[in-house]
């Protein structure tokens, strides 16, 4: 074994999450060459980061620290959204129920909601849109409200989230340790719902849909080409800056979820976010071009891939709880 491949079969044997000989085996010619670049990219990181990102085709990935307890920030909404479509999925009730905005709810760390008169009415749908989209935390808040932070909590517990929880409502000026995920776990959530399994095919492609249209672009699309789709969500919150997402580049779709902590500088750690983004995409265009154009492409909800799918949303009808 020549010294390269010494060192790449090191690197995926101690960072990724598989056996080491079905890592082994399953790991492309880019991707072990993307190992490497993440690990001496994050040796230089400027602050603590983690990272995960998994080819959708194959199932592969590269890794560090991915199942690193990290502050969430903002990318928590995406259990905020799972746990809405959970409920709307359940009959308890649709997009056009109308939440009323009480003075608990703001919060003026981001988005507008927050000057709204107390007493406003909005629907599901249009909260959904501004949580999402516009990262607006009074919209996260009058959602958490709605569906109950404990049965956020127990949906991502009951999908085998070990590192996600929703401590309280959103405060910018609160306890970041209150939001916690990982990327192992935002990966496993952006997964099952890119098979369009994440509590089902309408629910999931609502959700990507959503995810489509964030307007907070800085991160993981600059240095991306324009007009691909990225389904993605972003989190800021004092020394943290998050983005994670999927990307859905040709035969070669890949998740990607890159958390940074404890950062100096956030233009620093934004820095960090686009470079391990341009090398994912580098990656998975090398491994495109290797499939050439009869290679498999995947379909949103195939469960015929050879990636085991994460363990859909049950359904049972769990009581509404506001704690």
């Amino acid at each position: 074994m020549t010294p390269k491949r010494t060192l790449i079969f090191l690197f995926v044997s101690l960072l990724c999450v598989l056996p080491v000989e079905a890592c082994a085996q399953l790991i492309p010619g880019p991707l072990a060459d993307l190992q490497l670049q993440l690990a001496a990219a994050s040796a230089h990181a400027p602050g603590h980061v983690a990272l995960e990102i998994k080819d959708l085709t194959t199932g592969a990935m590269s890794a560090i620290n991915p199942n690193a307890n990290m502050p969430a920030a903002s990318t928590i909404k995406i259990p905020i959204m799972v746990e809405v479509f959970r409920q709307i999925s359940l009959g308890k009730f649709d997009l056009n129920r109308r939440v009323t905005l009480m003075a608990s709810d703001r919060d003026w760390g981001w988005g507008d909601l927050a000057n709204a008169r107390v007493g406003s009415r909005y629907s599901v749908s249009q909260l959904l849109t501004l949580m999402i989209t516009e990262s607006d935390n009074t919209a996260a808040n009058m959602l958490i409200r709605l569906v109950g932070r404990w049965n956020i909590n127990h949906t991502m517990a009951a999908l085998g989230l070990t590192n996600t929880r929703l401590g309280d409502y959103i405060r910018s000026e609160g306890d970041i340790r209150s939001l916690r995920t990982s990327p192992a776990d935002m990966v496993t959530l952006l997964e099952s719902m890119a098979r369009d399994q994440l509590i089902d095919p309408w629910s999931s492609r609502e959700m990507i849909a959503l995810l489509s249209g964030q307007h907070h672009n800085g991160l993981l699309p600059v240095p991306l080409p324009k007009g691909l789709q990225i389904a993605h969500k972003t989190g800021t919150l004092h020394d943290t800056l998050n983005d994670v997402g999927i990307v859905f580049l040709r035969s070669t779709p890949y998740i990607i979820a890159v958390l940074t902590t404890h950062l100096a500088d956030l233009d620093a750690g934004a820095r960090f976010i686009q470079n391990v983004s341009k090398m994912a995409y580098t990656a998975f265009e090398h491994l495109a071009q290797a499939h050439g154009e009869d290679a498999p492409d995947l379909s949103l909800g195939d469960a015929s891939a050879s990636v085991s799918a994460p363990r859909p949303v049950p359904t049972d009808d769990w009581m509404l709880d506001s704690r």
